[in-house]
């Protein structure tokens, strides 16, 4: 391998895939436009003499490889099955790096790994696409709705109860296929991946954070590497946004409190305004929709979250 040559692991899905790209060229770019600053004294393992090459491994994880069957997703750790043969070749030093989206990530991170990057936070809304052009309050009574989300679940049937919500598993493509063939009415996806998919032009509806809240660091990228592994650290440095990573700290925050998962009724969602950072909060108990919002120095992003986590918890 060359001094320069750094390997990405990700999953095959064409979204992992828009993801992996992303980063890759964001990565290259960031680093020619150092090379030809005078200042720029290098990348500790890397030669600033030569421009970056990253190449990209796809690897298929066990959520890949069991999409079909539902009921065996159910009883899984579902956020595991997506990440952790890729963590497994980092570990094996087969990989540098890996790219996830946030929200999939699991709260806990292996030992000897690190979630050291956060380049980018897409629209982290939820939408509705369905089939025929209807937005939510517009579907008939008993019309069926698709999701994987328990909190989705909740959400759509706090605004109308006289909808059917049906599981659905898949990819972004494979959920809008299934919802072309009629199996569902509609469904629900977020924005980010849509948009990073170049499919925005099938969104019927974009849902209001406040009414309908998106799961904890949705929209986010999150770049995965070893601890241990001072080289890549270093790289990953240049993409790395700070206002991003302090969302990510709030929100990530939020979820542990509430050990969330893919079947844990929470949301929530921040912005950053100057020094203040705006965090909102979802939690539905016993049929009850509970729904907070703080706001405070956004250097003080973990506080935030057991501040508005202690509200929620107090109604």
């Amino acid at each position: 391998m060359e001094i320069n040559e750094i390997t990405i692991g990700t999953r095959g899905s064409i979204l992992a895939l828009v993801q992996a790209k992303k980063v890759k060229k964001m990565l290259t770019e960031k680093y020619e436009e150092l090379r030809k600053r005078n200042d720029f004294n290098g990348i500790k393992g890397f030669d600033k003499n030569f421009p970056l090459k990253v190449n990209l491994e796809v690897i298929t994880t066990s959520g890949d490889k069991n999409l079909k069957d539902f009921a065996k997703m159910k009883k899984a750790i579902q956020k595991d099955l997506f990440v952790k043969e890729i963590e497994k070749e980092m570990i094996e030093n087969k990989v540098d790096l890996a790219v996830h989206s946030l929200k999939d990530m699991p709260l806990r991170t292996p030992e000897g790994l690190l979630n050291a990057c956060f380049p980018i936070r897409e629209d982290n809304r939820d939408v509705l696409v369905s089939r025929n052009g209807l937005k939510l309050k517009e579907l008939p009574e008993n019309s069926i709705i698709g999701t994987g989300s328990y909190r989705r679940e909740k959400e759509i049937l706090n605004l109308r109860k006289d909808i059917q919500v049906k599981p659905i598993r898949g990819n972004i493509h494979t959920r809008l296929k299934k919802l072309d063939d009629g199996e569902y009415d509609a469904i629900v996806l977020a924005a980010a991946g849509l948009k990073r998919a170049e499919l925005e032009n099938r969104i019927t509806e974009y849902f209001d954070v406040d009414t309908f809240m998106p799961a904890p660091g949705q929209g986010i990228l999150c770049i995965q590497c070893r601890e241990n592994d001072e080289r890549i650290r270093g790289l990953l440095e240049i993409i790395n946004d700070r206002e991003v990573t302090l969302m990510c700290e709030a929100e990530r925050e939020f979820s542990r409190i509430f050990n969330g998962g893919c079947h844990t009724p929470i949301g929530c969602s921040s912005v950053i305004e100057g020094d203040i950072l705006k965090l909102k909060g979802m939690y539905s108990k016993n049929g009850k929709r509970i729904f907070k919002q703080v706001e405070g120095d956004k250097n003080q992003a973990r506080e935030l979250a057991e501040k508005l986590a202690g509200e929620i918890r107090n109604e």
